[in-house]
């Protein structure tokens, strides 16, 4: 099980990705905005930060470069979730600090598969198919 944290200000956005992850095992925080997010991470250290670039007050891209001055946070793996799906848009991105990019919208189908990748190993969840989103 990982410890994720979640930087997002969209609340349907949020509520996808934090049933998603659950669905697996996984245990979230959730912040809808950067500097809660910045003082989440520095608090409870969480093995993967996936962070919205678009919100109100600091930027995803300021998460980025303050988390990267942080010691003690600047080897986690960060992951921006993104609307930004514009050529040069990852590599702005990754030039930023992110370790990965995800564009929105978010396929179920393949998200889980995507941040398995930058969990450490002894945090991975073994799963071939995402939760079914039916109630």
């Amino acid at each position: 099980m990982a410890r994720i944290l979640i930087i997002e200000d969209n609340p349907a956005n949020m509520q996808l990705v934090v049933y998603l992850l659950h669905a697996i095992g996984h245990d979230t925080f959730e912040t809808a905005e950067g500097e809660a997010g910045l003082k989440t991470a520095y608090q409870e250290k969480p093995d993967l930060i996936l962070c919205d670039l678009q919100m109100p007050g600091i930027d995803g891209y300021e998460v980025a470069r303050r988390l990267r001055l942080e010691p003690q946070l600047r080897t986690t793996s960060l992951v921006a979730v993104t609307a930004y799906a514009m050529a040069g848009d990852r590599e702005k991105v990754l030039a930023a600090g992110f370790d990965g990019y995800i564009s929105k919208p978010i396929n179920p189908e393949l998200f889980l598969e995507q941040i398995e990748a930058f969990l450490p190993l002894d945090k991975r969840r073994v799963s071939s198919k995402p939760p079914s989103l039916q109630s």
